[in-house]
């Protein structure tokens, strides 16, 4: 595979976005989402499953931010619920619901 920039969000450590999706989902996501990667033709469901996996790295490597959103409920819920909402929106796009 050819290098390019990373796409992940929030990705400020020397990790690549290959080693990051391998870290919190497991070398088979990675193939998958190559695979997917050939197949795109616009880019939005990536932007937001990015989006999400970047968030995901940014909160499991910072303790403040854990602590964070365990100790303020409501904080927790909307981070949630923005989660679920960008990656439902990136399953809708990729599997074309509407």
């Amino acid at each position: 595979m050819t290098a390019h920039l990373r796409e992940i969000s929030h990705n400020y450590t020397s990790f690549s976005d290959r080693e990051i999706v391998i870290r919190l989902l497991g070398p088979a996501l990675w193939d998958l989402l190559n695979e997917l990667r050939s197949r795109r033709r616009t880019g939005s469901s990536a932007r937001m499953l990015n989006e999400v996996l970047g968030d995901i790295w940014v909160v499991s490597r910072n303790p403040y931010l854990q602590d964070d959103l365990l100790a303020n409920r409501k904080r927790r819920a909307a981070f949630i619920e923005s989660m679920r909402h960008r990656a439902g929106a990136a399953i809708k796009n990729v599997t074309g619901e509407r």
